[in-house]
């Protein structure tokens, strides 16, 4: 077995897994460098290996950061299908249609900038169009869950539940006289949504996610009282609460919680609205799909009860209904992307509310090192937003239990049942898994963190 790191290499971005065991070449994962303009200049350099060999891909889930170089890996030769849950396939057209899209109109915007100033020459071209991204779409190809996926006589491979987010899987792969596990993106045991990862069967090698594995989140409990008290205390001082979210899955899991927490008096009833179209879109599959929830999330979508909506929730789809939202001076509680505050809608609000002392913005999802949304949690007192300084007198707050990722107990849960000989830590940044490695060794398992680019003998 040789496996090529292509991605999610000591750095929690850019997932790509490229691997040769027996007769087969196969790639798990091709996901999109993400985190300011280091990341982004990663997403035009080649692929560590030759697109055109790959024999199949395999897609553990549909977040950008595992699905955002698939367009890039057609064009530069690979003829073959992409295998993932039926899910996972549904979430990976609206990501990938939306990721197009974006790159275009900054594409568009920032040419005709550049030829004001005759520089065009120096405008790059998007990474892909909305026609490579429904290249990808049509090559899509639904496995289930349990069942053997055969990539030759030789090679299966097995999609089980890794309870990170709708559709999510973690992959055994097994040749003729081993076996490795890519882990994807495992979930965390205190969701509010998804049951736990289904328990592995033993593995030589295990390739692993590494994103909290350096920390314990906070239960549930804790994790909705937190929320609930930041709520309670925004709402009286009057102003608005924002909240960037992640379309996926975040988006979801807060609306959740809002609602239950409105429903059940703990919190009052207030406007509520979903500023982003794609989160909207997501939210419609997700009251679709009432097989993948835990029992109590399941029973209230069959009821016919919906416990993504809020009783004062609004959907603001159009660039013109958001902007009626900055006239709205407090007391409304704004769910938009983008997740880092890195761009999107939630921009807007925060130029109109960051100055307010009595505004709030709750930060509910992981923040990357150079993002906008690190330097308010880093505790910015001014920042830019369009070409203007805002002082910053919202109070911020940070929520971590919400994380959909496991934490260090989630991943020692799996990983000991896995017993493998060697472990390939990514999809982590460097100070963690450095940390992470001696109690593997302490399991009597190798611990790998290989570079980007990196193939090693496994």
């Amino acid at each position: 077995m040789r496996l090529t790191s292509a991605g999610g290499a000591r750095t929690v971005t850019g997932s790509s897994h490229h691997l040769q065991i027996d007769d087969v070449n196969f790639l798990v994962d091709c996901g999109l460098f993400q985190g300011g303009s280091d990341m982004d200049a990663l997403n035009r350099e080649p692929l560590p290996f030759e697109a055109a060999a790959v024999d199949a891909v395999l897609v553990t889930h549909g977040h950008l950061d595992h699905v955002g170089r698939l367009p890039l890996l057609i064009k530069q030769g690979y003829g073959g299908s992409i295998h993932c849950t039926e899910a996972t396939a549904e979430i990976a057209k609206v990501i990938l249609r939306d990721s197009a899209r974006i790159q275009e109109e900054d594409y568009e915007r920032s040419l005709r900038k550049a030829r004001r100033a005759g520089k065009e020459h120096e405008v790059l071209p998007p990474l892909y169009s909305s026609e490579d991204a429904e290249e990808v779409i049509s090559r899509f190809r639904a496995v289930e869950l349990e069942r053997p996926h055969r990539l030759s006589d030789k090679v299966k491979a097995v999609f089980r539940s890794a309870g990170h987010i709708l559709g999510s899987a973690y992959i055994e792969v097994t040749g003729a006289n081993e076996r490795i596990t890519f882990s994807g993106d495992l979930g965390n045991r205190e969701s509010a949504l998804h049951a736990t990862a289904v328990k592995p069967h033993e593995t030589d090698v295990l390739v692993i996610e590494t994103t909290y594995a350096d920390r314990t989140h906070p239960s549930r409990a804790d994790t909705e009282e937190a929320f609930e008290e930041v709520l309670v205390r925004s709402f009286a001082r009057g102003g608005n609460v924002l909240i960037p979210s992640f379309a996926l899955e975040r988006t979801q899991q807060v609306l959740y919680l809002i609602k239950r927490e409105m429903d059940s008096g703990s919190v009052a009833q207030r406007p509520v609205y979903l500023d982003s179209p794609m989160a909207t879109r997501m939210t419609r599959l997700y009251q679709r799909c009432q097989n993948e929830f835990l029992p109590e999330v399941a029973a209230e979508l069959a009821q016919g009860r919906d416990p993504f909506e809020p009783e004062q929730l609004s959907y603001t789809v159009s660039t013109d209904e958001s902007k009626k939202l900055n006239d709205i001076e407090g007391g409304a509680v704004i769910v938009a992307g983008s997740g880092m505050m890195t761009g999107g809608r939630i921009l807007h609000h925060l130029k109109h509310n960051l100055w307010r002392g009595e505004a709030s913005v709750i930060i509910v999802g992981y923040q990357a090192p150079g993002t906008f949304g690190r330097l308010l949690q880093d505790g910015a007192q001014r920042v830019r937003i369009y070409g203007d300084e805002i002082v910053v007198r919202a109070k911020i707050h940070t929520i971590s239990g919400l994380s959909a990722h496991a934490d260090h107990d989630d991943l020692m849960a799996f990983i000991q049942p896995a017993n493998p000989k060697k472990v390939v830590m990514v999809h982590g940044e460097p100070e963690v898994m450095d940390g992470f490695a001696p109690q593997l060794r302490d399991l009597g398992m190798e611990p790998l963190a290989p570079e980007l680019g990196a193939t090693t003998e496994l």
